[in-house]
C-alpha cells in the first residue's frame, strides 16, 4: 500500500502495532478519522485513491471482526446511499472480512462517526491480520480505484455503535457476504454472476423472505415478476447492477425470447433503470420504484405505466 494521506500507518508502528496500549487509541483514532473523511472525498472523484489509497480500517474485537469504511452508515438500511465504487469498496471489505475470518458467522453494520461499521462474528479475531491481504485481492477488480487496509488495535474502532443485521432479506451486505462464502469476489460482477443461483438458493432458504412466484398464470406478468424477484433477490438495487442479456437467464424456450421483451417494459415503465457501459447495458432496480417492485413480485400488481407485451407476439 503506498502512504496514506496523514502517515497513519507510521504512527501505528510506533505505537506498538496492533498491541499498541489504550493510552495510544484517541491519537490513532483521530488519524483515522482523518483517513475516513479523505476516503470519502475520493470516492465522489472520477479515479478514487491515486494520490495517497483509500483507506479501510480493521481490528480484532472478542467474537469476531469489526471494520471500517469511508461511506455513510445508512448503507445498513438504504442499499442506494452509496454510488458504485463505494458499494464496490464495502463489498470488497466484506469479502476480505470472510477470507480472513474463516467460518464466517453473522455479519451487522453499524456507525463509527458516521461511518460504515462492520461486524463479523469469526472463532478467531487475530485473524484480522490477514485481512489487509485479502483486501487486496478482493479489491483488485475495481475500476479506477486505489485503496488499502490497515489492521488497527480493537480499542480504536470500540466505538462503532448501534451493531445491527443490514435490513432486508436480499440487502447487498448480504448478498456479498454469501458470495465471500462461496469463495467469490462480491466486488467483481462476473463473480457475483457466477454464484447468482447458489446465492439465490441461500437468500431464499426456508423461513426466508424472498418470494418465488413461478406459478402465475399470465406469461408475461411471470416473467417480470421473475426477474425483478430474481434481482431483487441478488440486491440489485443501484449499486450492484446486471447486464441486461442476463435477465433472460433462467428461462427456457418461448420464455427467454419473452424475458427480452419483458426486460424492455420493464426499463420502459422506469421499475428498471440503466447504467451505460461499454459495449454493454447494465440495468438495476430502481430504489424511487420500490413499493411498486415489491407490489408486482408479491402480489401481481401491475403498476401503471407499465405495458407487457402479450403472450405469443
Amino acid at each position: 500500500m503506498r502512504p496514506t494521506l496523514t502517515g497513519i500507518e507510521d504512527a501505528l508502528a510506533e505505537a506498538g502495532g496492533v498491541g499498541a496500549p489504550r493510552e495510544r487509541a484517541g491519537q490513532l483514532r483521530a488519524l483515522l478519522g482523518r483517513e475516513l473523511e479523505h476516503g470519502a472525498r475520493e470516492l465522489t472523484l472520477a479515479r478514487s485513491g491515486y494520490g495517497h489509497p483509500v483507506l479501510v480500517a480493521v481490528a480484532p474485537v472478542a467474537g469476531g471482526l469489526i471494520a471500517v469504511a469511508p461511506v455513510t452508515a445508512a448503507l445498513r438500511a438504504d442499499p442506494d446511499a452509496v454510488d458504485e465504487r463505494a458499494w464496490l469498496l464495502v463489498a470488497a471489505l466484506v469479502g476480505a472480512l470472510v477470507d480472513a475470518g474463516g467460518t464466517a458467522g453473522a455479519l451487522t453494520a453499524g456507525a463509527l462517526d458516521g461511518h460504515l461499521a462492520l461486524h463479523l462474528a469469526a472463532p478467531d479475531p487475530e485473524s484480522a491480520e490477514l485481512v489487509p491481504l485479502a483486501f487486496e485481492d478482493q479489491v483488485a477488480p475495481v475500476d479506477r480505484l486505489r485503496a488499502g487496509a490497515l489492521v488497527l488495535p480493537g480499542a480504536v474502532l470500540a466505538d462503532a455503535e448501534d451493531l445491527r443485521a443490514p435490513i432486508g432479506a436480499a440487502h447487498p451486505l448480504l448478498v456479498a457476504l454469501e458470495v465471500a462464502r462461496l469463495g467469490g469476489h462480491p466486488a467483481d460482477p462476473a463473480s457475483v454472476a457466477e454464484h447468482e443461483e447458489a446465492v439465490l438458493g441461500a437468500l431464499a432458504a426456508p423461513g426466508g423472505e424472498v418470494s418465488r412466484p413461478h406459478d402465475d398464470p399470465d406469461p408475461a406478468r411471470r416473467v417480470a415478476r421473475r426477474i425483478l424477484q430474481r434481482l431483487d433477490g441478488m440486491g440489485k438495487w443501484g449499486g450492484y447492477h446486471t447486464d441486461f442479456t442476463h435477465l433472460a437467464r433462467g428461462f427456457a424456450g418461448n420464455d427467454r425470447a419473452l424475458a427480452d421483451e419483458v426486460g424492455e417494459a420493464l426499463l420502459a415503465a422506469g421499475l428498471l433503470a440503466e447504467k451505460p457501459s461499454v459495449g454493454q447495458r447494465h440495468v438495476f432496480l430502481d430504489p424511487r420504484r420500490a413499493r411498486d417492485i415489491r407490489a408486482l413480485i408479491e402480489r401481481g400488481d401491475v403498476p401503471g405505466g407499465l405495458q407487457l407485451p402479450a403472450a405469443g407476439s
